[in-house]
């Protein structure tokens, strides 16, 4: 039996596999085969930062070590480069190169052009709000229900 609930879930997944299977189609388009979607959607989010793993991890809430894995063919793509922080050697920094950065403007104007297709149709800004607070809300319940306070092995 399927519930609104349920049905939720199985859109949240399918419309991240749809996404990702745009970007794969973007990246394809412009002849890009040294980098995968994935990755390219973790160098989106560095934007024009400087961070640490740590700190794109918890961003982009990207598993630890996919995370340091993709860091790490990015930086061997010329994407990113990356640096030893000089307050904590055991943090690596990360920020976009030059190609990474073109790569950026590659997405970024895929981003403005399906923004630009979206105008007029049924999907307004105001639409894209309500459905974005519907999503952080259920981010707020899952994460509460990933906290274990130890009270619950009591029932």
């Amino acid at each position: 039996m399927t519930t609104p609930y349920y049905e939720t879930i199985q859109m949240i997944e399918r419309l991240h596999r749809y996404f990702l299977d745009v970007v794969k189609m973007e990246l394809d388009r412009k002849d890009v085969q040294d980098i995968n979607n994935v990755q390219a959607m973790i160098l989106y989010n560095i934007g024009h930062d400087e961070m640490t793993v740590g700190e794109l991890t918890l961003r982009g809430y990207y598993l630890g070590s996919n995370v340091s894995y993709n860091v790490k063919k990015m930086g061997e793509n010329d994407y990113i480069e990356q640096a030893r922080s000089v307050h904590d050697k055991r943090s690596i920094r990360v920020k976009l190169t030059d190609k990474g950065k073109e790569l950026y403007a590659l997405l970024n104007e895929m981003f403005t052009r399906h923004e630009e297709k979206l105008e007029g149709t049924q999907l307004t800004p105001e639409r894209f709000k309500d459905a974005t607070e519907t999503l952080q809300m259920i981010e707020r319940f899952w994460n509460a229900q990933t906290q274990f306070t130890g009270l619950e092995s009591l029932d």
